[in-house]
Formats: structure tokens, C-alpha cells, sequence
């Protein structure tokens, strides 16, 4: 897997629904890889995510019960109900050690970040939390996943820190594309936040079919 496809970033709107079939379809593909797959939502998700895996023919008990598949509405990164970057990302490092430990390739997680964030709702750990998820990233080859950001329930600017910190963008389970408007900390500035490209952008992703996105980005941006 290309490294830039390792942090994939899926903004969108409306039901969450029509995504359960793609997401599932990529799961599938990363068990057939030997990985264990975290998928982390609310429970209504997750018993969706459930019913999806079934009907594209994985024995989900079965393969919970081998520990290759975690479906899970837990919220113990939480500390008191808000959100603790060091508290997710230690969740993360154990998660993956323990994989690597029981012999797999390695750890693809996915989450709803509205979900990740909890009751609390305080985005303002956005920013930090995504950069460092991707030094953590960098540095642990074995690890990768998808941030998933659903327009209708996160604040504008919260979709545009999304955008920014992802170098590539989730399509479907066989399409990305090299997200052009990914900054990494260092070159951060007001002026790359405040960019109205970034609202146009992040409108063409909520505007499925894929036709659109292909559409949206320049063809030098296909993976």
C-alpha cells in the first residue's frame, strides 16, 4: 500500500448508509491481507456494518471470535466525556502492538470522527490530533485506516481541518485520489485554512456519484 493511501481522510453527507457496502468490501480485503480491522461508530453503525459484512459473506462471528475483526461502539478513549489525543493515540500504539503480537500484518482501523470526539463535541484538538495520527502513522508502517467525516453532523471548519491533514482522500474501496490540499504542521498557515477552494472541494466529495469527485480533482491526483 502506497504510503499516501495509509491516512484517507472520506467526507460526506447524508445517511452514512450507502457507505457500509464499500467499507465493507475494503474490510474484507484487509482480512484476506492478514490485518485486523477496528471499525469504531455508534452502535447503530456498527450493528449496520454488521449486517453489510454478512451479506458480502464474512462469518463476522467467526471472525471475532479469532480477533481479526473488532466492531466496537467503546468510548474508553474518552476521559470524563471529552475527547484525549495522548489517550486515543496510546489506544492506537496498543491496539496495533497486540496485532502485531498475535501474528498479524497489521492494523486498519476506521471511525467516525463525531463519534471519536464524543458528547463533548470540542473540535479544537482536531488539528493536533490528525498531525500527530499521521507522525504516528509514518513511523508504524503496520498501521493504517480511514478518518471519516460526515458533513451533516461536523462544523464547517471542522471538515476543512479534515481536508487538510489527510494526504488522500477515500473515494471508494477501489479509488483514492492524492489529496491536493493536504498541508503537513509545519507549512500550516491562516492563508491554506482559509482557502475557498477547500469548501469547493469538500462540496464536490459530498456530491456522490464518484463521477463528480473524479471530476473535482486534477487527473494527476488519481492513485
Amino acid at each position: 500500500m502506497m504510503p499516501t493511501q495509509r491516512h484517507q481522510c472520506l467526507i460526506y453527507n447524508g445517511s452514512p448508509t450507502p457507505h457500509l457496502p464499500g467499507l465493507s468490501k475494503l474490510i474484507r480485503q484487509k482480512l484476506s491481507e492478514n490485518y485486523r480491522c477496528l471499525y469504531l461508530n455508534r452502535p447503530a453503525m456498527v450493528a449496520g456494518m454488521r449486517s453489510s459484512l454478512v451479506a458480502g459473506g464474512i462469518d463476522v462471528t467467526d471472525e471475532v471470535a479469532k480477533g481479526s475483526l473488532v466492531l466496537s461502539s467503546d468510548d474508553a478513549h474518552l476521559v470524563d466525556g471529552r475527547f484525549d489525543i495522548d489517550r486515543m493515540l496510546g489506544m492506537l500504539e496498543s491496539a496495533l502492538d497486540q496485532a502485531l503480537n498475535d501474528g498479524f500484518a497489521g492494523l486498519w482501523a476506521t471511525g467516525d470522527m463525531s463519534a471519536e470526539f464524543g458528547p463533548e463535541r470540542n473540535f479544537s484538538k482536531l488539528l493536533d490530533y490528525e498531525w500527530r495520527l499521521e507522525e504516528f502513522l509514518l513511523a508504524h508502517p503496520a498501521l493504517c485506516g480511514i478518518c471519516q467525516y460526515h458533513a451533516d453532523t461536523l462544523p464547517g471548519e471542522v471538515l476543512r481541518h479534515g481536508l487538510l491533514t489527510h494526504p488522500s482522500l477515500y473515494i471508494n474501496e477501489t479509488l483514492s485520489r492524492i489529496n491536493p490540499y493536504y498541508v503537513e504542521r509545519e507549512s500550516f498557515t491562516a492563508h491554506a485554512y482559509n482557502n475557498p477552494a477547500l469548501d469547493t472541494a469538500i462540496r464536490n466529495l459530498c456530491m456522490m456519484p464518484d463521477a463528480l469527485m473524479l471530476n473535482a480533482l486534477p487527473p494527476n491526483y488519481l492513485l
